[in-house]
């Protein structure tokens, strides 16, 4: 290992090795860090209807953020890298694209 380089040891404890189940993610931003929201639908999608005539003009689905990850904006950049190589690697290993096609 060079002088100048740092390697990271990253141990998970027990209690989170499972991890936690999400739906989708939110993400935002502050003028300090952006904000991952990984968000669990906590019911089916609900209608929403127009209180005036009664129609049904949509649908909201309840959540509830399981977990809020900062990360600082140099970060993003890492982060994004990243999930485009995991996600190359699991289109190679399963044969699939994230559009639902096959590779």
């Amino acid at each position: 290992m060079a002088n100048n380089e740092v390697k990271f040891k990253i141990d998970v404890p027990a209690e989170l090795e499972g991890g936690v189940p999400a739906d989708f993610a939110s993400l935002w931003h502050t003028s300090t860090s952006f904000v991952i929201d990984f968000v669990a639908a906590t019911k089916p999608p609900q209608p929403v209807t127009d209180p005036d005539t009664g129609a049904v003009t949509g649908r909201v689905v309840p959540g509830k953020v399981v977990s809020r990850v900062r990360i600082p904006p140099q970060q993003v950049f890492e982060l994004a890298r990243a999930l485009t190589q995991q996600l190359d690697a699991w289109e190679r290993e399963t044969g699939k694209k994230t559009d639902g096609s096959a590779a």
